[in-house]
């Protein structure tokens, strides 16, 4: 049983890994906090879904843009440097989100701007702290690490959302103080690092720009196997991500309305927050590109069998919950979080040890885009999906493409099946 808990080895042995991890865990808690705060914030004022829904867009373009170039910044300066200074602007924003809540601004223009910088501000922190663990660390430790990496991530959106709404409800500039506050830690943890500038590389450009993030995707081209994570993650999130149809499940299949919709939102969370528990043995894989594909094949079958169970309960707008079909339900997409997941555990450790270091900020600003943009794509897809066929049968179609569509990557791409931890690790030492 041991060997199945969650190896917390890089907390004990890295005391600059361990202040960066709990700065970032109780960081990530705030941070969701005001996700939620400025969503309700945003409709109180407007009355209006898509005010709402314009703040993903103000979101995504800032995060598209500076996850790229970031990166490149990142790779070019001194990261700890880089995320000092990308982690004031954030917390900058959040005492400015603060201020409009306690004097209640009613203008949603200011909402929109200050979601735009800060999800610039996370889209150059983000592949900077990413970039700076791989220093702290011995590579072997990098499945334990990405775990509890996890862990305090997925504890966060379980929690974050649920105290994000119940502090809304009583003033908006409350959320936003305590996120405020929280975010403290996560600026004491950089602050405290050490230097972490990048190491001698004969090919970076003499100067950050357009040309250093081309040189990072060219890079990108030559290496088949971490180019494989982007994909098979794309074809995750894209095919088959279910969570658009959380809200109409609530009303016209399960019952329970908002309260349904946050159980399953729940239920994902739930299931990545055990797998991470229950990492130990991840750290023992070798081949770590056929654990990608198992645990993308285990998210596709957990989500097609979500989608079954709507398709027996039918689209009959319940007066009551349905629990038992809601617990069947539940487990089905704990399952799907689960092998999400150990997907994500992995997919991150090739990307952090089969990068040299000159190149890593760059391909954590393209994994950064892609971990952003595939859901939101997969909201679209389903969402389009569902229009023709129903919910049920949406995300039935949504994870059988999946699985069928991961297999031809695989096959098509047979160095990502036989990739070697081992050898990789031999190489790096």
């Amino acid at each position: 049983m041991r060997s199945l808990v969650v190896d917390t080895t890089p907390l004990r042995i890295s005391p600059a890994f361990r202040r960066l991890w709990w700065g970032l865990s109780v960081s990530n808690l705030g941070t969701q906090l005001t996700v939620v705060a400025v969503g309700l914030q945003v409709y109180d004022i407007t009355g209006s879904t898509l005010s709402v829904g314009v703040l993903g867009m103000f979101a995504f373009v800032p995060l598209v843009i500076f996850g790229l170039y970031g990166g490149a910044i990142v790779d070019h300066y001194d990261r700890r440097q880089v995320a000092l200074v990308a982690s004031l602007v954030s917390w900058a924003a959040i005492m400015v989100l603060a201020v409009q809540g306690w004097f209640g601004n009613e203008h949603v223009g200011l909402l929109y701007g200050l979601t735009a910088v800060q999800s610039a501000a996370n889209a150059v922190n983000s592949p900077a702290r990413s970039a700076i663990i791989p220093r702290l660390l011995e590579p072997r430790l990098m499945p334990a690490a990405n775990a509890l990496q996890a862990i305090g991530f997925q504890t966060a959106l379980t929690v974050g959302p649920l105290a994000g709404a119940a502090l809304a409800s009583i003033d908006f500039g409350l959320a936003y103080t305590v996120d405020a506050v929280l975010f403290t830690a996560a600026l004491v943890a950089v602050f405290r690092l050490p230097p972490v500038p990048p190491e001698p590389s004969d090919t970076r450009r003499a100067r950050v720009g357009l040309g250093s993030v081309v040189d990072g995707l060219r890079y990108l081209g030559t290496q088949p196997n971490v180019r494989m994570t982007f994909l098979v993650d794309l074809c995750a999130m894209v095919l088959a991500m279910p969570r658009v149809v959380f809200p109409a499940v609530g009303i016209w299949y399960l019952g329970g309305g908002a309260t349904t919709t946050g159980i399953l939102t729940a239920a994902l969370a739930v299931g990545a927050v055990t797998s991470g528990l229950l990492s130990g043995g991840l750290a023992r894989v070798r081949w770590q590109g056929r654990v990608i594909t198992w645990a993308i094949t285990g998210w596709a079958a957990s989500v097609a069998a979500f989608g079954l169970v709507l398709v027996v309960v039918g689209r009959d707008r319940p007066e009551n919950v349905l629990w038992g079909a809601l617990a069947i339900a539940c487990l089905t997409l704990i399952a799907a979080g689960a092998s999400d997941e150990v997907s994500a555990i992995f997919r991150q450790t090739i990307l952090q040890t089969a990068t040299p270091d000159d190149m890593r900020g760059r391909l954590q600003g393209v994994f950064i885009v892609v971990v952003a943009g595939g859901p939101r794509l997969g909201d679209m897809f389903i969402g389009s999906v569902s229009t023709v066929v129903g919910e049920g049968w949406a995300v039935v179609i949504g994870g059988v493409l999946c699985a069928s569509v991961l297999w031809l990557l695989v096959r098509t791409q047979r160095t990502f099946w036989r990739y070697d931890a081992r050898a990789t690790l031999t190489t790096l030492t």
